[in-house]
């Protein structure tokens, strides 16, 4: 049987490609998005926890990873310093917005008081100094790399408007772009508006105890605690999950459709070649066997293309724009198991075709 499935194969071996490839776009899609996704937000996530405040305080809804909202009041940071455990509370807006320099991904920026966040977070500037002005921003290391720039230069934000790049911080903590708070609630007309407070409580507290006293004295507010960013990064970004899910019925739909339309144009071709077997005595269940082997034999090379593509295509695409991917066990099995089965059930209407043909029919006509 394996001798005659690869002799098949080798018979046609241009169509075989265009469907080893179908199977493997298929493949690419689940594993490299997937990948760049889970990166991006378990790297946003992981800055996130570069944070030395215990406890983010934000209002519902403004805590999602691709939310600008400024919806918290800086009113309240007064309120927070006067709960029992708490040390410091800095107020943080935020910014999130498609990269509109042709990189691929999103650009955040931070709008703190930098002396109180660096001193909370243990952040230190490694050239230049804070910003002051509302026309000032620091970035990380890895965004001047990115930008391409260096302290002294302007960069182009928010489409039209330019900042003149004072300094450099380490190490890498929410965004990677901040100027002072009251600029950025200048440039989105928020005054007196945050998107959250972080909080940072006092040594001899316990973080579990001071968020029921926020909770309790400030109610229907959201209280995070950072140590649990990293675990929930993907289901604190909205839509996410529904695009991932697209992804992977896309991906099934494409080997599907690829191994189907090889498979049945094939059968079409090989009519003689069936009549005859069938005429030696091969039966319906052999004639299957042999097609379903056709496609199992193209989804498994399907495979291996796929994830070498999709490894190469990562390493290329963080070297040339430095973005993070994470491949995860869970969503390879996916993409094994969409191009394995979905080459089993694309071959499925071609070979119940092939077991049908009848040979007296294919001799007289052939």
């Amino acid at each position: 049987m394996l001798e005659l499935v690869l002799a098949n194969l080798k018979v046609r071996p241009f169509r075989t490609f265009i469907s080893i490839v179908g199977v493997a776009l298929g493949v690419v899609l689940v594993v490299l998005f997937t990948g760049l996704a889970r990166g991006m937000t378990q790297d946003m996530a992981r800055r996130a926890t570069n944070w030395k405040a215990e406890i983010v305080f934000a209002r519902p809804g403004g805590m999602e990873l691709d939310s600008s909202n400024l919806n918290v009041s800086t009113a309240y940071v007064p309120k927070l310093l006067e709960i029992n455990g708490v040390a410091a509370a800095v107020p943080v807006a935020r910014y999130i917005t498609p990269d509109t320099k042709g990189r691929w991904g999103i650009q955040q920026i931070d709008g703190v008081e930098w002396e109180a966040f660096a001193a909370m977070n243990g952040m230190r500037l490694t050239e230049g100094r804070a910003p002051a002005a509302d026309d000032e921003v620091i970035l990380d290391e890895r965004q001047m790399k990115t930008l391409e720039t260096k302290v002294g230069e302007k960069i182009e934000l928010f489409g039209s408007k330019f900042y003149t790049v004072v300094g450099v911080f380490e190490p890498p903590s929410g965004s990677r772009i901040k100027m002072t708070l009251s600029a950025l609630q200048n440039v989105l007309e928020k005054e007196n508006k945050c998107t959250y407070i972080l909080v940072k409580i006092k040594d001899n507290a316990r973080v579990e105890d001071v968020a029921a006293a926020i909770n309790e004295k400030l109610p229907n507010n959201k209280i995070n605690l950072t140590r649990d960013l990293v675990i929930d990064a993907q289901e604190r970004v909205p839509g996410l999950q529904t695009f991932l899910r697209v992804l992977v019925g896309l991906g099934a739909f494409v080997s599907t459709i690829f191994v189907l339309l090889s498979m049945y144009t094939t059968i079409t071709e090989r009519r003689k070649e069936i009549g005859i077997l069938k005429s030696l005595g091969a039966s319906r269940g052999f004639i299957i066997r042999a097609i379903e082997g056709e496609a199992l034999m193209i989804g498994v090379l399907g495979v291996l293309l796929g994830f070498a593509s999709s490894f190469a295509a990562s390493w290329l695409i963080g070297r040339s724009f430095e973005l993070p991917f994470e491949f995860n066990a869970g969503w390879m099995i996916t993409a094994v198991a969409i191009a394995i089965v979905g080459s089993l059930i694309g071959a499925l209407y071609p070979a119940w075709r092939a077991a049908g043909i009848d040979p007296v029919e294919v001799m007289v006509n052939e």
